[in-house]
């Protein structure tokens, strides 16, 4: 395992929070946008997630040499996709709207404000376990280096 590795690792954890912010902001400046470029109202956005996988020749050997062991590395995490969410829009009545159909209901968009807020906490505290594990690497690289003096 590199010396560099559990950085790399944080590091990718904070770049896909920090795009997992950034979707979930989009999602709550847009919840109130009935109509889009489409003609549409917004459609809400989520991100998805997988383990990152760097498949070298160390690592595809080391799966076969220590099948018994349990000794698996991450390589930290990528962003396989960002999906729009295919829920229904939210009919609400309000005659006045520019958008509002015959029977004066107007589609807005399928944002639910409490689950944006509740997914932007998740993803601060990820972001932020991940600036304490950065943290913890580069002490623990400052403390050996201060052993060989």
């Amino acid at each position: 395992m590199s010396l560099f590795n559990s950085i790399n690792i944080s590091s990718s954890g904070l770049t896909a929070e920090r795009l997992r912010m950034d979707i979930i902001s989009k999602n709550i400046a847009n919840a109130n946008t009935t109509r889009t470029a489409n003609g549409t109202p917004y459609k809400r956005q989520v991100v998805t997630f997988k383990a990152a996988e760097k498949e070298s020749f160390k690592t595809h050997l080391n799966k076969y040499v220590n099948k018994n062991n349990n000794n698996n590395i991450g390589n930290g995490v990528e962003v396989t996709s960002i999906k729009e969410d295919q829920s229904a829009f939210k009919r609400v009545y309000d005659p006045g709207h520019p958008d509002a159909d015959k029977k004066g209901y107007v589609l807005m968009p399928n944002v639910n404000i409490v689950t944006e807020m509740i997914n932007m906490i998740s993803a601060t505290r990820s972001y932020e376990a991940n600036v304490t594990a950065l943290n913890s690497s580069k002490s623990m690289m400052m403390k050996a280096l201060e052993i060989g003096r």
